[in-house]
């Protein structure tokens, strides 16, 4: 073995150096930096001039349209959940409220106890979409849909839900107690 390093002498070192850079490079975005997760937002870059203020950050949150909406975080929990089991099928419409749980979801403290949960794993948003160019299986798991609109604890939602393949599924399941008794499945 030590004979065979010597015969190869540069080659043994450079040509494994040469190949980490290339797989290195491949982690690179099309501008040339270092892409980031996707589960954290890209700001864009930010210049400034010698002498000029510095400008001020970007917000990676939408700010909501003025009107009767309380601040994001200063509000309760109001939602519309509608479920359709099927694309025929009539829709079944509920509503939740946390701080005190109440409205027409069975078990409304439970629904929102789910929920404070959830967030907790998704970064305070239990209604996250799955992320883009997140790798899921193609595996079907059933015509059932719902939307859910309102408001978490003061932040607006409009957001929608189904089970076309396991990721949608898998967010689905984290959320079923949300969409009633009729909706649940079977987790593996």
């Amino acid at each position: 073995m030590r004979q065979s390093l010597s015969r190869l002498g540069r080659t043994a070192i450079v040509v494994p150096g040469i190949l980490t850079a290339l797989t290195l490079a491949g982690c690179k975005d099309d501008q040339g930096t270092a892409s980031q997760p996707s589960d954290q937002a890209s700001q864009p870059a930010q210049s400034t001039t010698p002498g000029s203020p510095t400008p001020a950050p970007v917000s990676a949150t939408p700010t909501p349209p003025a009107g009767n909406q309380p601040p994001p975080g200063s509000g309760g929990t109001k939602l519309t959940i509608t479920v359709r089991m099927s694309p025929t099928a009539d829709p079944i419409t509920r509503t939740l409220t946390c701080d005190p749980a109440g409205g027409t979801a069975p078990d409304a403290a439970t629904v929102c106890t789910q929920l404070t949960k959830v967030a907790a794993v998704k970064g305070g948003d239990p209604f996250a979409p799955t992320p883009k160019g997140q790798m899921c299986t193609q595996i079907y798991g059933g015509p059932q849909t719902a939307t859910i609109k309102g408001t978490y604890k003061g932040k607006p939602v409009d957001t929608t839900f189904g089970r076309k393949n396991g990721c949608e599924t898998k967010r689905w399941n984290d959320l079923a107690a949300l969409f009633g008794p009729l909706a649940h499945t079977p987790t593996h």
